[in-house]
């Protein structure tokens, strides 16, 4: 049985993973996103374009490979479409090498609301989130009230309309306008319909079995070792496990499965939004860094 190996950052994300990830894939049948929503991006090129891959694992430039979103990633349909439209125009049309757990969680339209009431609530206290709703989503999920990629092949509607519904009292609650929501939310459920023509799979028996049948795979970790919501700087984390557990979670794999780790750093520090940043440079230097 092959082992599967775990590509991560280790600092605060921005770490240059998309760069070494271009360089690794072509040695892997297997690419997969474990964890983590569409704040992360990875920029790689080929061929003289740059692409920017938030929620689309890296390998999709090589060849027909196959390329797994896991059920520990919360997927945004309506940015998902977007990004995948992209990618179809310079000919790399995702639906024949890109599948997608269907226990991966959907970031709903009044995720994107909620996540912006949150902050505007905490004041001074903000955390500095990219607001794509990926917070509120990790909350259902964790709640057991999400919406998961498997409800597209049910009574989608029905279960959409009482989440929805759940997001709104609490939006209401806080006072917080939802004047864009029908807007965001045509275009969102149009999306859907768009994320209906990819295959939707149990991720984990995808992985398990293409590790027994000898085939070699890359779980390629999002943000940063430091962001990890257990072990990071909390509460300034993101919502996911970061580190190579939250590959076993998030893709469903044994420990005993675990291959090569590969551990990206630079040579100096950033970090997006708020929380404790000891060496930060308020000088000449930091700016010329910046």
């Amino acid at each position: 049985m092959k082992k599967i190996d775990v590509l991560l950052g280790l600092q605060w994300g921005d770490e240059g993973k998309g760069k070494i990830v271009d360089v690794l894939t072509p040695h892997y049948d297997i690419v997969a996103r474990f964890q983590g929503g569409p704040n992360a991006g990875h920029t790689l090129e080929f061929n003289g374009e740059k692409y920017v891959l938030r929620s689309i694992p890296s390998g999709i430039f090589q060849g027909e490979k196959m390329n797994v979103i896991g059920n520990g990633v919360v997927l945004d349909p309506l940015l998902f479409k977007e990004e995948a439209e992209a990618l179809a125009k310079s000919g790399h049309d995702l639906t024949k090498r890109l599948v997608i757990s269907r226990k991966a969680h959907l970031i709903m339209p009044t995720h994107r609301l909620l996540d912006a009431a949150n902050e505007a609530s905490k004041g001074s206290g903000k955390i500095g989130t990219t607001g794509k709703g990926i917070g509120p989503t990790y909350t259902d999920k964790v709640s057991r009230n999400g919406l998961r990629i498997g409800d597209l092949e049910c009574d989608f509607d029905a279960a959409y309309t009482v989440a929805k519904e759940r997001h709104l009292r609490v939006l209401a609650s806080l006072n917080y306008p939802t004047d864009e929501l029908a807007d965001l939310e045509k275009r969102w459920l149009d999306a859907t319909d768009y994320l209906r023509k990819f295959t939707f799979v149990d991720s984990e028996f995808v992985i398990n079995n293409a590790l027994t049948s000898g085939e070699t795979v890359l779980a390629e970790g999002a943000q940063g070792s430091l962001l990890d919501i257990d072990f990071g700087s909390y509460p300034f984390v993101t919502s996911s496990n970061t580190i190579c557990a939250g590959c076993c979670t998030g893709l469903g794999v044994a420990p005993r499965t675990i291959g090569d780790v590969y551990g990206i750093f630079k040579a100096y520090c950033t970090r997006v939004g708020a929380g404790p940043f000891p060496t930060e440079l308020f000088d000449e230097i930091g700016d010329k860094l910046c």
